[in-house]
């Protein structure tokens, strides 16, 4: 039986990424840990954003951790469903607001074959 699509992050792991390249990894805990601080907007508001984009941009990692955030911040299940549907909203929108540009090229195609049946 063939193992995980996606390794557990272990705190190995963990490790040897700072190990390899420290002065990045400490830059980006650093800035990750200003973004998700108490702010114009709650750690939990933050969190529930982190986990709609997290489904948006499908990792697996940042799902779990962000949601287990979320709900260490406060939010609900209830909340944190909210949030995923709101990601999925967003996500179908985009494809159906750029159907606008399938339009328009075939609304130009009917103009072409209509000006060259003239």
């Amino acid at each position: 039986m063939p193992g995980p699509t996606y390794p557990p992050n272990t705190r190995e792991l963990d490790a040897w990424r700072k190990e390899l390249a420290p002065g990045p990894h400490e830059a980006w805990s650093a800035f990750s840990r200003a973004v998700f601080a108490e702010g114009a907007l709650s750690v939990k508001a933050k969190q529930l954003i982190a986990v709609a984009v997290a489904h948006v941009t499908q990792c697996p990692y940042c799902i779990q951790g962000h949601t287990g955030a979320a709900e260490r911040a406060g939010a609900s299940p209830e909340e944190i469903m909210e949030a995923i549907w709101v990601a999925a909203e967003m996500r179908s929108g985009g494809a159906y607001a750029h159907s606008t540009l399938a339009l328009d090229r075939l609304h130009e195609h009917r103009h072409e074959e209509r000006e060259a049946a003239d």
